[in-house]
Order: C-alpha cells, then structure tokens, then sequence
C-alpha cells in the first residue's frame, strides 16, 4: 500500500467521516479508525494493533484526529511510523480538562478519589482511575504535527492549545467563531 490518512473521530464522532477528507487528498487512501476505545489504556492496547492491520505495509501514513481522538492517538500510537499529523480541536492536556470538569462539576479530588466515579450534570462520569491514570503517563509527542483550532472551544482553552503548540513546535490554525 502506499500513502494512507487514517482518520480517528472523536466522542460520538465514526469511522465514516473520512469520506469528507477524500476530495482534499486525491493521491492518498483515506481510511477511517474504527475504534471501540473509550480510555487510554484500552486505546493503548486497541489502536497499535488496529494502525498495524490497517498501516503495516504503508509507505507513508498521515493521520487527521479529533478531540479525543487526538488524546487517545498521543497516547497509543507515539512508536508508530506516522508522517505527520492534523488534529482538530485536539484534547492535549486530558489531566487540565478532567480538572476543569471537576471545577464545573463541583467536585474535589476528595470526592472523586472516595466515590471513585461521578456522573456530573453535563453528561461525562468522572473518574478517579482515569485522572491517576493521565497524572502517571504524560504525553509525549514528536510528530511534526498541524493543529486546527476553534475560537470558541469550550473544552480546551487557547492557552492549553498555545502551550502544547510551542512544546512539540506543531503550527496552529485558529478558526474564527469555531467551536470544539
């Protein structure tokens, strides 16, 4: 095979949104992560298996992600032979947006450490494992790698964004009036 994007969506996102991205890379097979993981442990396990079944062979792999999916792909997919990388509203500091979360949840770490998980009023269960787990496996990433942004985030801030952007020297898009 030669020169493959391989799309990897976000929370609710599919494999299927790869199609949109067809038309902008005419010399490349674009192909679309079909995933199950929803922590990065289980991503850990699941997306280096899944890159080798679908990229094995690949002369050169470019991988678009979103939001969590971009997360997820840090975490999993650091040894893997990627050329370079487009994350869209990418989630680049899980433990800052967990700690976010319990900021607008009202819960402390106290809290979350005794009840281990807590569902909160805007739809995510946070949880203890999962913050331990960020805290104990940092990210690091040195992909030459493109981030699009949106203005209006309401997830990630400019800052955590900017931040990240000058700590693996990545270029950054800021959409005007863009949302996560």
């Amino acid at each position: 095979m030669g020169k493959v994007i391989l799309y990897i969506h976000g929370k609710d996102g599919s494999p299927e949104e790869a199609e949109y991205y067809k038309p902008l890379f005419g010399e490349y097979e674009v192909i679309g992560f079909d995933y199950a993981s929803q922590t990065p442990w289980e991503a850990e396990e699941e997306f280096p298996r899944l890159f080798d079944d679908l990229c094995g062979t690949c002369e050169s792999v470019t991988v678009i992600a979103n939001s969590i999916g971009a997360f997820f792909t840090m975490s999993a997919l650091v040894n893997k032979k990627i050329e370079r990388a487009y994350f869209i509203s990418p989630v680049v500091d899980m433990e800052k947006l967990i700690r976010n979360m319990m900021q607008w949840a009202n819960v402390t770490e106290d809290e979350l450490r005794k009840q281990k998980e807590i569902p909160t009023s805007f739809g995510e269960t946070l949880s203890w494992e999962y913050l331990c787990y960020v805290k104990e496996h940092p990210i690091v990433w040195a992909t030459p790698t493109h981030i699009l942004y949106g203005e209006k985030d309401n997830l990630t801030s400019y800052e955590m964004v900017a931040e990240f952007v000058a700590q693996i020297k990545a270029t950054l898009t800021v959409m005007k009036n863009g949302e996560h």
